[in-house]
């Protein structure tokens, strides 16, 4: 059987995937089982950040799977602990909890606020704001913080206590802490699922005050926005903000599954021996391949992730069948006439792979990806959204 097939018949039907079998790559291209080659605008969806098959990566990854790929966390490893330090150098946050995934390092936030809540007030200050069209994982907890209806349907009874507010309306939030017992609040710098749209700085720094005027943790979601992708390290730094607990994940593994919660001054204590645990937590093959991922994000890479942002922004706004453009850094939303799936999909024909988020297209290529492969990205999906739509 061939590899669709054998997906088809075998794998649980949960994703609706393109047509295309991606058997190879290097960089910003990537290459199908029949030898086409694709200019990968997705990065697995903002993972591998600095491209397909990269070297240094490769060469930090496979030293390690020659030396010890696991042990339990009853053991010490040396990347678990230097990639925590420099977490910690990097943020100035003071303490690390290594897990999975993205909604694995949220799980975790959720618990610090609790226990951290709890602790300070009562345990009936149990409940965290977030924001409507949010997106924070797909355990029963993270799709109970995540603000989308559409996520809750299926699967209910999802964890109670989450008190979902407008995004960018300060007088919600406001409302919010005041009426309910809040143990923190849970934010992304822009919303990456939610359509691409970012938080306005005005709404940004109430948070950051209300969170610090009550004693309210201020917890950021830093998942798809960390990692230098939207031109800064973390998102939140945009902002000027201080979090007191930071999640993320995705491209700091550059390919391998990874995820920390970053716990700052006020809640570095508030984990105790057996309070929490992850199995593969603190993984040295995949600590070994965020090492070589965070230590090359330095200000020149950031500072040719806004360049390219700029690029992207410039020759997509105003173009014939575009209706906008939003987002930070390499994290963008293009607003189409013509709906975003078959933009998408001409692109895909034409050797472009694009994703969506709500009614747009989203793009979310690798931070180092070569001006020529922007470029022609740029100008296909400039073609495909006037071909679709220029006259809408």
């Amino acid at each position: 059987m061939k590899t669709m097939d054998l997906d088809q018949t075998y794998v649980a039907h949960t994703y609706r995937r393109f047509p295309v079998e991606i058997v190879s790559g290097k960089g910003s291209r990537v290459t199908d089982v029949n030898g086409k080659s694709y200019v990968d605008m997705g990065s697995g969806i903002g993972v591998t950040a600095f491209g397909i098959a990269d070297d240094l990566w490769q060469q930090a990854v496979a030293e390690q799977l020659g030396k010890v790929q696991h042990t339990s966390n009853l053991y010490y490893t040396e990347p678990c602990a230097k990639l925590a330090e420099q977490l910690c150098l990097k943020t100035g946050m003071k303490k690390v909890f290594f897990s999975n995934s993205g909604a694995e390092a949220n799980e975790c936030a959720i618990k610090a606020a609790r226990k951290y809540s709890a602790e300070k007030k009562g345990p009936e200050y149990y409940s965290i704001i977030t924001l409507v069209n949010s997106f924070h994982g797909r355990t029963l907890t993270t799709l109970a913080a995540t603000g989308q209806e559409q996520f809750h349907s299926l699967f209910q009874p999802l964890t109670p206590g989450f008190v979902h507010v407008e995004a960018n309306n300060v007088e919600a939030l406001v409302r919010a802490v005041e009426e309910n017992k809040i143990a923190g609040i849970l934010l992304e710098c822009v919303q990456g699922e939610g359509g691409v749209n970012p938080l306005t700085s005005e709404f940004m720094e109430a948070a950051d005050r209300l969170a610090h005027e009550k004693d309210i943790p201020l917890m950021i979601d830093e998942v798809q926005t960390g990692n230098g992708r939207t031109g800064m390290l973390y998102s939140y730094m945009h902002f000027g903000v201080t979090p007191d607990i930071v999640s993320t994940a995705k491209g700091l593994g550059g390919g391998l599954p990874i995820g920390a919660t970053l716990l700052g001054e006020k809640l570095q204590s508030v984990f105790d021996y057996g309070d929490h645990g992850s199995t593969f937590g603190g993984n040295p093959v995949c600590c070994a391949g965020a090492l070589s991922i965070l230590q090359r994000l330095d200000e020149a890479l950031l500072a040719g992730v806004r360049e390219k942002s700029a690029y992207v922004f410039s020759a997509l706004s105003g173009a014939p069948g575009i209706l906008g453009v939003s987002g930070l850094g390499l994290m963008i939303g293009i607003k189409t006439a013509a709906p975003a799936a078959q933009v998408v999909k001409l692109c895909l024909e034409k050797g472009v792979l694009c994703l969506t988020a709500k009614d747009k297209v989203r793009l979310l290529p690798a931070l180092n990806i070569p001006m020529e492969d922007l470029a022609f990205a740029v100008e296909t999906i400039r073609a495909a959204a006037k071909e679709l739509g220029g006259n809408l």
